[in-house]
C-alpha cells in the first residue's frame, strides 16, 4: 500500500515541473503579444488620480505581461487531468487520482471558474485604453459561483454548521448559503495583495500548504493532494516571479485562487470533522489585513478628508515609506508562514 504522503505530494511534483515546463512557452507568447497594459497608472476606489501607486508602478505596468495564473492552474489542471486519465493506459495507478465527487470537484470548479473570468478580464485591460470587466460583473460572477458552491455544500452535502474550536459548533442551517457567499467576496476582495514580485504567490502558498496539512490530518486524502498541486504550481509561478518578475499573477491567477480557498476551507471544515472555516482568518490573515486596509483608508478619506496609509492596501504603504520591495515581500512570507502554522495548530488542536 503506497504512503498517504507519497499520494499527495506526488501532485505537487508533477505540478511543479508541469508548471516549469510550460513556462518559457507561454512567457514567449506573451512578450510576443505584449500582452501588459498599454497605459500605465491606475485610478483610486473614489475616482481620483493613484499619485502614489502611479509613481512607484506605473513604468512596470506596461512592459511586464499579465497571465502569469495560467502557470498555477493550468499546471494543476494538467496534473488533475493526467492523473485521473493515467489509470487507463497504466492500471495500477489509480492510487495517484485525486479527483473526487466528495472532495475535489467542487474547489476544482471554483478554481476553474475564477481562472476563466480573470482571463477575460484581463484580455479587456491588455487592450488599448482597456479598463477590464466592471467590477459589479466580475462580483456577479462570485456571486453567482458562491451562491452555487453554497447550495452544493447544503443540499447535496448536508453542511449546516460550522465548527469552532475547542468542541464548538455554529448552526447555521440555510443561512450556510449567504455565509458562504459573504465569504468568498471578502477572499475575492483580498485578490488586490497582488501588487509586488512575489508577494501574492508567497502568501497563497503557505495558505494553501497549511490547509494540505489540515486536510491531510483529517483523512481526506485527495482534497490535501488537490491542495499540494496548488502549491506546485504556485512554487513553479515563483520561480519566474521572484524580483524581477517575468510576468504578473493578475486577475487570472488571483481570481482563481481567492474562489478556491473558501471552497477549500469548508470541505476541511463540517465535511471533514474538523476545523477549517475558522482558522481561514488566521491561515489568511494577510488576506483579511489587504481587504482591511482597504476598507480603513476608504473610511478615512470620506469621514476625515484625508489618507490613513500613503498607498492602500497595507503592502504599497510599506513600499511608499522606504521599504524595498524584496523587504516587503520577504515580511509578508515570514508573516504568511507564522500565520499558517498557528492556524494549522488551532485547527489540530482545537477539535
Amino acid at each position: 500500500m503506497l504512503p498517504d504522503v507519497i499520494r499527495v505530494l506526488a501532485p505537487a511534483g508533477l505540478a511543479f515541473a508541469i508548471g516549469v515546463a510550460m513556462t518559457p512557452i507561454l512567457t514567449h507568447y506573451l512578450y510576443a503579444l505584449k500582452a501588459w497594459k498599454k497605459t500605465g497608472g491606475k485610478t483610486a476606489y473614489d475616482g481620483t488620480h493613484a499619485t502614489e501607486f502611479n509613481r512607484l508602478h506605473s513604468v512596470r505596468e506596461v512592459n511586464t505581461p499579465r497571465f502569469g495564473g495560467i502557470i498555477i492552474w493550468g499546471s494543476v489542471a494538467l496534473t488533475t487531468a493526467i492523473l485521473a486519465l493515467l489509470p487507463r493506459f497504466f492500471p495500477g495507478l489509480e492510487v495517484f487520482d485525486f479527483l473526487s465527487r466528495s472532495q475535489t470537484w467542487v474547489p476544482l470548479t471554483a478554481l476553474l471558474v475564477g481562472a476563466v473570468a480573470g482571463f477575460f478580464d484581463d484580455l479587456l485591460v491588455i487592450r488599448p485604453g482597456g479598463e477590464g470587466i466592471q467590477l459589479r460583473y466580475r462580483l456577479l460572477v462570485v456571486v453567482l459561483l458562491s451562491f452555487f458552491i453554497g447550495w452544493w455544500f447544503y443540499t447535496k452535502l448536508d453542511v449546516t454548521a460550522v465548527r469552532l474550536p475547542f468542541d464548538g459548533l455554529l448552526e447555521l442551517g440555510f443561512l450556510i448559503v449567504p455565509f458562504f457567499i459573504l465569504t468568498s467576496l471578502a477572499l475575492y476582495a483580498s485578490g488586490v495583495i497582488d501588487g509586488l514580485d512575489g508577494l501574492s504567490g508567497g502568501v497563497f502558498l503557505a495558505i494553501f500548504a497549511s490547509y494540505a496539512v489540515i486536510a491531510f490530518s483529517q483523512n481526506q486524502i485527495d482534497l490535501a493532494a488537490f491542495c499540494a498541486a496548488l502549491c506546485g504550481g504556485l512554487l513553479a509561478f515563483l520561480w519566474f516571479n521572484i524580483p524581477p518578475a517575468r510576468f504578473y499573477m493578475s486577475d487570472t491567477g488571483s481570481m482563481a485562487l481567492t474562489l478556491a480557498i473558501p471552497a477549500i476551507a469548508f470541505m476541511t471544515d463540517e465535511l471533514g470533522d474538523g476545523i477549517g472555516v475558522a482558522v481561514l482568518p488566521v491561515i489568511g490573515f494577510l488576506l483579511v489585513v489587504t481587504v482591511a486596509s482597504d476598507i480603513l483608508q476608504m473610511f478615512w478619506k470620506y469621514w476625515f478628508g484625508k489618507k490613513l496609509f500613503r498607498i492602500a492596501p497595507l503592502h504599497h504603504h510599506f513600499e511608499a515609506i522606504g521599504w524595498t520591495p524584496e523587504k516587503v515581500v520577504m515580511r509578508y512570507w515570514v508573516l504568511a508562514i507564522a500565520f499558517g502554522f498557528l492556524g494549522v495548530i488551532l485547527a489540530l488542536t482545537g477539535k
